[in-house]
């Protein structure tokens, strides 16, 4: 039996429990929680651990594509996990999370795609080398900017680009650079990396200094790294960085009746 007192709050909230090869329960946890729903990051790593949990894995997770179709309720949800195919070093994966609606019958809430894969020598180099920043010691840990639980979850000590002091407008960049690792304290592997890939609040906010509606629909989290590289991270802090590359309205259609009036 798991001991709830000392399970690490990331692991306790990824717990699955298989119902049969593919298909898996879990349910929603306090640590994790947003200000309407679970934290998008805790979501996605849910999803990543049902395929690592599968029993016909192949290889290490490469990529991870979530696509938030609705909103995820407070309680049970199930995930369900299939290898859509399997190649010699590739393996192709399709995750959905469910749960039940209003009339009870089951509605979709995320899907998922996942690309794993059996990591082989070959030739790399990195083209994007790491900023020079002072390490973790020379920044104060950031206080939670606003009420939402799973900022507690995570120790962050913001580099640069924190929440503006004053909404106003008047801002003129969206980059945001930050130390960050789990709070408290946990070994790094990819589920905490897939979760860590969303600690940054929407870039629209910095950009322009104004704290609007807005919502995370879609995520990709490519994993670059190998197990082995992810472990001799241990628990320490990760440099993370992120930044808009293009800020605009979407457009609406609205489609109007335009047949012969009715008597």
């Amino acid at each position: 039996m798991t001991n709830q007192a000392t399970i690490h709050p990331l692991d306790d909230a990824l717990l699955l429990e298989a119902r049969e090869p593919g298909i898996f329960t879990g349910r929603t946890t306090h640590a994790y929680w947003n200000m309407v729903g679970p934290f998008g990051g805790i979501t996605a790593a849910t999803l990543l651990q049902a395929v690592l949990a599968h029993p016909q894995l192949l290889g290490d997770p490469l990529s991870l594509t979530v696509n938030f179709a609705g909103a995820v309720t407070e309680g049970a949800f199930t995930v369900k996990a299939t290898p859509v195919r399997t190649n010699r070093s590739t393996q192709h994966w399709i995750i959905t999370l469910e749960q039940p609606g209003p009339d009870g019958q089951m509605l979709i809430a995320t899907t998922a795609t996942a690309v794993t894969a059996v990591r082989r020598a070959t030739w790399g180099v990195t083209d994007t080398p790491m900023p020079q920043v002072e390490s973790p010691g020379h920044f104060e840990r950031a206080e939670p900017a606003f009420r939402s639980q799973w900022l507690s979850s995570y120790e962050m000590r913001p580099v640069s680009g924190n929440l503006p002091a004053v909404w106003d407008d008047s801002g003129d960049s969206s980059l945001s650079q930050l130390w960050v690792r789990d709070a408290p304290e946990r070994p790094l592997d990819f589920q905490a990396l897939a979760a860590l890939s969303d600690v940054f609040y929407p870039r629209l906010w910095l950009r322009r200094a104004r704290q609007v509606p807005a919502g995370t629909v879609s995520i990709t989290t490519y994993f670059h790294a190998n197990r082995e590289q992810l472990a001799t991270v241990g628990s320490g802090f990760l440099f993370a960085q992120a930044k808009g590359r293009n800020f605009a309205m979407a457009s609406v259609i609205r489609r109007h009746n335009c047949g012969a009036p009715k008597a």
